[in-house]
């Protein structure tokens, strides 16, 4: 059986799952692989499994793989194997995999085997010795092929950490991590300690060792408003701190600011995010938008009235053309550097222009 990981781990999440026989899992994202792991520990810790791990230095290292299954503790019920690396298994070890699955799935035996692997690719899986995982076994594509997967593992993921983020929120953690899928995690760690520091027994390893991931009952909201205060930036200056100069108009501390996020390496993405959403909401709010509408803060509202007094329509009309310059050149798309443009863009919103737009 053949399963992608964002439809395969969720079921792993379940209270009872049988993790007996074959199990393959391939891709190039490491932190894909170890939360499979993760996933299916505790259910071999409930069955009273022995977990070990092997590592293929060769092909005969499937010796080694195949002694260790068909030995018996006198402890355990049966045996988990992890096993790490590329090297294929030969014919006659194909022939003993087969066998090993096929008397899994007649209940001959619990042992259980996770090879994990880098991506394979169409033609290696219609090789012979990929066929005992695929006709007999699961076969788990550890791979992302978009951003709407990222996001929805970093969901079960909040979830089990007892977070609930809103659509904001979870916007400015992907800008400000990069749309790093291990990063984001992390961050999504540290705000459980933050904000839901009476969950994070049921979010650690403690919990992943004895019993099957299960999402805690309470969730804690969070909105952008506490990400941005939660977030920690080695920059002396954030891009927060640009917002306020940018809608106050000094344009000094914007290019001040601007200089100091390059030079710390700030995202540009994130810097961008910050950028285009102050644009979009001047651009609104002379459009004759309500502030409280567009969930813009109380303490700031004032701050973007005076932003709206500096541009006229005609100007605001050429923002969207430079944020799309901006993101062609983060993207390499254009020769322009990035940072040339984006401080272009922020001193256009502080009311100082160098260039024109167009």
């Amino acid at each position: 059986m053949q399963d992608t990981f964002i439809k395969a781990y969720p079921k792993l999440l379940q209270p009872s799952v049988a993790v007996a026989g074959l199990w393959l899992a391939h891709g190039d994202e490491p932190l894909l692989s170890q939360w499979l792991i993760d996933a299916m520990r505790p259910h071999w810790r409930a069955q009273n499994y022995a977990i070990k791990r092997i590592e293929l230095i060769s092909v005969k290292s499937w010796q080694e793989v195949l002694s260790e299954l068909g030995s018996q503790s006198l402890f355990d019920d049966a045996s988990a194997l992890i096993v790490t690396g590329n090297h294929k298994p030969d014919k006659a070890v194909i022939a003993e995999l087969t066998s090993f699955a096929q008397d899994a799935q007649t209940g001959a035996h619990s042992h259980s085997l996770l090879w994990l692997t880098p991506k394979q690719d169409k033609r290696s899986q219609s090789s012979k010795w990929f066929a005992p995982f695929a006709q007999y076994g699961h076969v788990i594509d550890c791979n992302l092929y978009n951003e709407q997967q990222r996001q929805q593992l970093l969901q079960i993921q909040a979830q089990q950490f007892g977070l609930k983020l809103s659509q904001d929120a979870w916007q400015l953690l992907m800008s400000h991590t990069e749309h790093h899928l291990l990063s984001a995690y992390q961050t999504l760690w540290r705000l459980s300690y933050l904000f839901a520091p009476q969950l994070v027994g049921n979010s650690d390893d403690s919990r992943q060792e004895t019993s099957p991931l299960t999402p805690p009952t309470t969730n804690v909201a969070l909105d952008i408003k506490d990400l941005q205060a939660a977030l920690v930036s080695d920059a002396q200056f954030s891009v927060f701190d640009l917002s306020d100069a940018m809608l106050a108009g000094n344009s000094a501390q914007v290019a001040k600011i601007m200089f100091q996020l390059k030079a710390t390496d700030e995202p540009t993405t994130l810097v961008l995010w910050a950028i285009s959403k102050d644009m979009r909401q001047i651009i609104q709010l002379t459009d004759g938008q309500d502030p409280q509408a567009l969930g813009i803060w109380r303490s700031k509202q004032g701050l973007y009235q005076q932003a709206c007094r500096r541009h006229s329509k005609t100007q605001t009309a050429e923002w969207p053309a430079l944020l799309y310059r901006c993101d062609q050149a983060i993207k390499g798309l254009i020769r322009q550097p990035a940072w040339e443009l984006l401080l272009q863009a922020a001193l256009e919103l502080s009311g100082k222009r160098l260039f024109t737009t167009r």
